[in-house]
């Protein structure tokens, strides 16, 4: 994290009871800060103390690992225990702890302690152990909330980074698998990980991610969206250049793929970086199911993504200035639906796509037993109370109908929410210029497009740049049978760009009928 300017660190005194009370003095006397004086038989001769917060502690590992052992255990004869050399007695004889550190700064041993350790503090010592005894209540783990499939892995992610890591390291099994952790905010000090496997990734995007996640210099860091907003090539763009997931099997393909994964603590959500525009199209499914079978639901995914900005701008263009474009008995029909609305046909489009819109946002806001029952019977209601008493037509109710169940489609929220706000500009534009606003907001997306990054990577890649007949085989609108994926993305300089050694279909076994 970068820091302002170099804070000076008060070393700890001698004196245990300095020390305590210079602790509690900096917790401004919390309830929840437990400090425990005794004596033990370990070193009868000097008062110790334990401090740990109630709370983001294992209670049980603090009094079995921690507590019983000072108190009723001895140091062996030939321990030194004179001076500070008892506390090296004691973590090395007395304390059963599996990670247990030092600290010699008053600043180091609160953030110990705010990280769930437990400090052993002893009278004369000018230093402290630092046992680590995180634990305290925790979600445990479930079935992934927004990202469901049919076949595969049914866990997801939690809050507690640790957790997270492991689910990902079950799935990697392998000691190419680095995590990096860095601390960030001045106040919250949360942790946030960097996770690659070593030999694959793309050392010039992993250098970049380093260097994003040291300029960030900010008090608190409560969610994973904090540090997205930071380390994202394009701020003012819709379209998302950071992947999210809360699926570890997720996160263990992409680095299977070279890239790198970012985890932050307290949040079940994962970022994925370099990422590209075909990302957001791909689901863990798609490669769990015969590759048959993915490669027509993708491309359903990308029908849905282009109906779902283009069908309400195409639909007010052609009812308004194009009607000569749609046959005659179609024609007639539209004009006898839009016989006695009083409005225009974006103004008509406009009113039911906030309408919609209202009515998604209050189903996930109200409480979850009634929330899809409200979106249900407003959307009925309010669509065929509208159509009834002429202020929409039955066409337009139609066509935002079918467009919201595109938008469903899409495996990944934030791009579903990108084009969202897309189609309102499309819709705004072909209702003022009619096709020719249409093209020309299609042609400025295809620019803007075209001009993002993700980490340096382009982000329309392999499509552009590259060979547009190449990239439909490379994992982007066909998903090809698994022997036949050699190589990992290309967009990447990966160390390793080989997944399997070679292009070759496994034998089938063959049976002869004779005995």
């Amino acid at each position: 994290m970068k820091k302002n300017a170099q804070k000076t660190l008060t070393p700890l005194s001698s004196s245990l009871k300095a020390n305590t009370d210079a602790i509690r003095s900096r917790f401004g006397g919390s309830f929840d800060l437990v400090v425990r004086l005794f004596r033990s038989d370990a070193a009868p001769s000097r008062e110790l103390a334990i401090i740990y917060i109630d709370g983001i502690v294992d209670a049980e590992t603090v009094n079995v690992s921690v507590m019983e052992p000072l108190m009723s255990m001895t140091l062996p004869p030939h321990a030194h225990t004179k001076g500070t050399k008892l506390l090296d007695a004691l973590r090395s004889c007395i304390v059963s702890v599996g990670s247990v550190g030092e600290s010699a700064t008053l600043e180091e041993a609160l953030q110990a302690v705010s990280d769930g350790s437990c400090l052993v503090l002893a009278e004369g010592c000018t230093s402290v152990l630092t046992a680590s005894v995180n634990g305290g209540e925790q979600r445990s783990v479930t079935i992934p909330q927004t990202q469901t499939v049919i076949r595969g892995p049914q866990y997801s992610f939690v809050e507690n980074i640790r957790t997270n890591i492991s689910l990902v390291r079950r799935i990697i099994r392998s000691s190419d698998l680095h995590v990096q952790m860095h601390k960030i905010g001045s106040q919250t000090h949360t942790d946030v990980a960097v996770l690659y496997l070593n030999g694959i990734v793309d050392e010039g995007v992993l250098k970049e991610v380093y260097r994003r996640l040291a300029d960030i210099d900010i008090d608190g860091v409560l969610e994973s969206g904090y540090i997205e907003e930071f380390i994202q090539d394009e701020t003012f763009t819709l379209f998302p250049t950071v992947l999210n997931t809360e699926r570890p099997d997720t996160v263990a393909s992409i680095l299977l793929e070279g890239r790198v994964a970012i985890m932050v603590d307290g949040t079940p959500i994962a970022l994925m970086a370099p990422i590209t525009f075909f990302s957001f199209f791909q689901s863990p499914e798609d490669y769990y199911q015969r590759f048959d079978i993915a490669t027509f639901i993708r491309v359903i995914r990308y029908a849905a993504f282009i109906v779902s900005i283009l069908l309400p701008g195409l639909y007010i263009a052609v009812t308004t200035y194009h009607q000569e474009m749609l046959p005659t008995t179609l024609l007639i029909s539209l004009a006898a639906q839009r016989e006695g609305v009083p409005f225009p046909g974006l103004v008509e489009a406009l009113l039911m796509e906030v309408t919609f819109e209202v009515l998604r946002e209050a189903g996930l806001r109200m409480p979850r037993a009634i929330g899809p029952a409200i979106s249900i019977v407003g959307a009925l209601v309010l669509g065929q109370s509208a159509v009834q008493a002429g202020i929409v037509s039955a066409g337009m109710v139609i066509v935002v109908s079918f467009t919201a169940i595109s938008n469903f489609v899409m495996p990944e929220f934030n791009m579903g929410a990108a084009s969202r706000i897309i189609r309102f500009i499309f819709m705004l534009m072909a209702g003022m210029f009619g096709f020719f606003g249409l093209f020309i907001s299609v042609l400025l997306m295809l620019v803007h497009l075209v001009s993002l990054r993700s980490f340096g990577v382009p982000y329309m890649s392999p499509m552009a740049p590259g060979s547009a007949s190449q990239s439909i085989f490379r994992d982007v609108f066909i998903r090809l049978p698994w022997w036949a994926m050699i190589f990992r993305p290309f967009e990447l300089k990966l160390r390793n760009p080989r997944r399997l050694p070679n292009r070759r279909k496994p034998a089938a076994q063959r049976h002869s009928d004779n005995p």
